[in-house]
């Protein structure tokens, strides 16, 4: 058993929990953050009862004073901390630049791209105080590929991945390693904070996370092999992974295949129709 500490932003549910559970089946000593207080309680007990040792802190990633009590309380509890995995987030608001408004453009930085600024900049300086320490920052796929219709999601992972790459350099002096984890569509409740101004594309969304093949916990145990290893780049789906190289190598070839892709994803079937015989001119 390792003994190590980790600390799961947004880790009462989905991928956070999964993450949760992976650690504390390793031996870490496991703190969850999340706004959602019924379901982390319920996770904890889950975690406690297979003898981790494991504690819950109401945590809005929005508010930097959230972070900074977490933090004081895991020093507390633990004397420091060996991982951070800044995870919260949610879907926004997909649709048209011109139809998503400013406000839903706000809240989408403000919990996906800022939530992570505010957990590296809060446990950095502990991390540098110790000698050592471990980011992962959940981005996504989306912020690899920029699909259209969901501009504001696509900027706030994009800006997760720009963030991780400067402090995988920035941070490597002080022994502070990085990963950044970019997942494709997978089994999770991130549906359930997804709008959009568009008909049917919730729903449509919804039904390709739910038919992937790729689960929570197999995302959870890419993760803790990148961490194990000090890889930087966590990428879990392979057809995804070969999109983002021909979108590097290829590029005009990834134009005409997202093409085709985007078409199936945003076209609204078409309602169908019933063929009637001619009728003649009289």
């Amino acid at each position: 058993m390792s003994g190590k500490r980790v600390f799961i932003t947004g880790g009462a549910s989905g991928l956070g929990k999964a993450i949760a559970c992976k650690y504390a089946g390793a031996g870490y000593r496991v703190c969850i953050g999340d706004v959602n207080e019924k379901r982390g309680l319920a996770t904890i007990a889950e975690l406690t009862a297979s003898g981790c040792d494991a504690f819950f802190v109401h945590c809005n990633t929005t508010r930097l004073e959230d972070l900074t009590q977490v933090k004081e309380q895991i020093i507390s509890r633990w004397q420091g901390l060996d991982l951070v995995v800044n995870n919260a987030g949610i879907a926004g608001t997909a649709g048209p630049i011109d139809q998503v408004a400013l406000d839903d453009w706000q809240q989408v930085l403000d919990v996906n791209l800022l939530g992570v600024v505010r957990g590296c900049q809060t446990f950095t300086p502990l991390f540098k105080q110790q000698g050592f320490g471990y980011f992962v920052n959940i981005a996504s796929a989306a912020g690899l590929m920029n699909a259209p219709q969901m501009s504001s999601y696509n900027v706030s992972k994009a800006g997760v991945i720009a963030l991780s790459e400067t402090l995988k350099h920035e941070l490597a002096p002080f022994n502070i390693g990085i990963s950044v984890a970019c997942p494709a569509f997978f089994k999770t409740n991130l549906a359930e904070s997804m709008k959009s101004t568009i008909d049917g594309l919730s729903q449509r969304l919804s039904r390709l996370m739910a038919r992937s093949a790729i689960s929570a916990e197999d995302i959870a145990d890419d993760i803790f092999t990148a961490v194990e290893s000090g890889s930087f780049w966590v990428l879990p789906h392979k057809a995804e992974r070969r999109l983002w190289l021909l979108k590097r190598y290829l590029p005009f070839a990834f134009d005409v295949l997202m093409k085709k892709k985007i078409a199936k994803l945003f076209t609204a079937p078409r309602p169908a129709t019933t063929k009637t015989a001619a009728t003649p001119p009289g």
